[in-house]
């Protein structure tokens, strides 16, 4: 299989990294393909631009680039830190630039302004690791998970990908050596079973 992994996080050696490299030396152990962009390191432009918005637009190389691997991924894995109940700038543009019409998703021709969409990801599966410093049950009863929505609903859904896990780990500041082993333990477990005990099916 091919894995696509997208890392948004500032610095180097920070946990979202830590998270990133264990996912890809789990895949890569069962002789996946994996694909990985750590955007922070790459300089990855977040802009999207008025002359990129049309389907048929001319990209940028490297977003043409980033296109193709992502409409060619058998399965992706997202890694970022929450903030402000949302991806930072970096991946929301990632987003915006790669995840684009014609790509990630298209509309009917008799959609007359409805919106519905028709999902073009090739991808069976996406997981979605967070890292927070706000304490889970406060995140659920004061602010709702906004992420669970935005990854979910609004955009593995919206492209047709018909297998979404997502897990956020905190808080982040307070946490012991011992416990983030743990936790990179379950972010092994949890893509192994997504990716490498599904490969057959997924395939």
């Amino acid at each position: 299989m091919k894995i696509s992994v997208i890392l948004a996080h500032p610095r180097p050696g920070s946990f979202n990294h830590a998270i990133a490299g264990e996912v890809v030396s789990t895949l890569r152990k069962s002789g996946h393909e994996v694909i990985v962009h750590d955007l922070y390191a790459e300089k990855f432009d977040p802009l999207l631009l008025y002359p990129e918005i049309a389907r048929d637009a001319v990209l940028p190389p490297h977003i043409a680039e980033h296109c193709r691997e992502i409409a060619e991924a058998d399965g992706i894995v997202i890694v970022h830190p929450n903030w402000w109940g949302m991806p930072p700038a970096i991946l929301k543009g990632w987003i915006d630039r790669v995840l684009r019409p014609g790509v990630a998703y298209r509309f009917a021709e008799t959609d007359s302004g409805e919106g519905i969409p028709i999902g073009l990801l090739a991808a069976k599966a996406v997981i979605v690791f967070n890292t927070s410093n706000t304490p889970a049950a406060r995140e659920e009863e004061v602010f709702g998970d906004p992420l669970e929505r935005i990854w979910k609903d609004c955009i593995v859904s919206f492209c047709g990908v018909p297998l979404f896990r997502r897990r956020m780990f905190g808080v982040i500041v307070t946490s012991s050596d011992e416990q983030r082993k743990m936790w990179l333990d379950e972010v092994g477990e949890i893509t192994r079973e997504t990716f490498l005990k599904r490969s057959r099916s997924l395939q």
